[in-house]
């Protein structure tokens, strides 16, 4: 399995917003846990994968419910592929922390993905319900992707369009939608999104692509020349830039 995009961009996002929880400066008589758990994180999000883990696994010895190491351990072990792992660390973060909304969310989007949509949308719906989730969004954008996967368009489309009201600047979100107008149809639409996701990140493969297949269908052949050299420049090992040599 590999990551992507989209998936790293929403998790990676998250795990800032984790790092962010806690202070960075080490004071006498912090906890050990906490501090390998933050150099964790940080050494993840440099993607330095055998550092983070040697770190995530000590604040786990230190603290072995550690929810939030539980947790960026399993998204390590996706990333590298071994998913049995990534599962076990999703099951003992949820186990300790069963209304944990990270949990939740970040489990949510693994079961979806492993297509155990059902189990996956349990979760994911239980961090929306939950009325003291202030980023309702990271759930809403997970159970829309998800929805997608099962073909269902217009469910999908209702859990985008309410994640983008909650932040209408939430590039996974933005991403999804650009996917799904194309598909449907939209070309307009999708093209919008993608300008309006352009505002906040940068080009994927995925984007490229989906602008790609936009500007052709709008007639705008230049427009979809330059996403192609742009695709095949910037992702020339993607599966994006592997279809257009079929």
């Amino acid at each position: 399995m590999r990551l992507e995009p989209l998936k790293t961009l929403a998790i990676i996002m998250l795990l800032a917003l984790m790092a962010g929880c806690a202070s960075w400066t080490e004071k006498k008589g912090e906890d050990p846990a906490d501090i390998y758990l933050q150099l964790g994180i940080r050494y993840l999000n440099m993607n330095r994968l055998e550092a983070a883990k040697e770190n995530l696994e000590r604040a786990l010895k230190e603290e072995p419910d550690n929810i939030q190491a539980h947790n960026a351990l399993a998204f390590l072990y996706e990333k590298i592929e071994i998913v049995p792992k990534a599962r076990t660390h999703y099951e003992a973060a949820l186990k300790a922390a069963p209304d944990d909304l990270g949990v939740q969310n970040n489990f949510g989007r693994f079961l979806c993905e492993q297509k155990q949509f059902d189990k996956g949308m349990d979760l994911l719906n239980r961090a929306i319900a939950n009325l003291l989730n202030d980023r309702q969004w990271l759930a809403l954008t997970n159970a829309g992707i998800c929805q997608l996967d099962l073909g269902q368009k217009q469910r999908a489309k209702a859990y985008l369009k309410q994640a983008l009201l909650a932040n209408d600047t939430y590039a996974p979100a933005l991403l999804a939608m650009q996917k799904l107008s194309f598909q449907n149809g939209e070309y307009w639409p999708a093209k919008g999104y993608l300008q309006r996701y352009l505002s906040v990140a940068a080009h994927t493969a995925g984007s490229l692509w989906y602008g790609m297949q936009t500007e052709q269908a709008l007639g705008n052949e230049g427009q979809a020349r330059e996403y192609q050299n742009l695709l095949l420049e910037k992702f020339p090992l993607s599966n994006e830039a592997k279809k257009m040599g079929r």
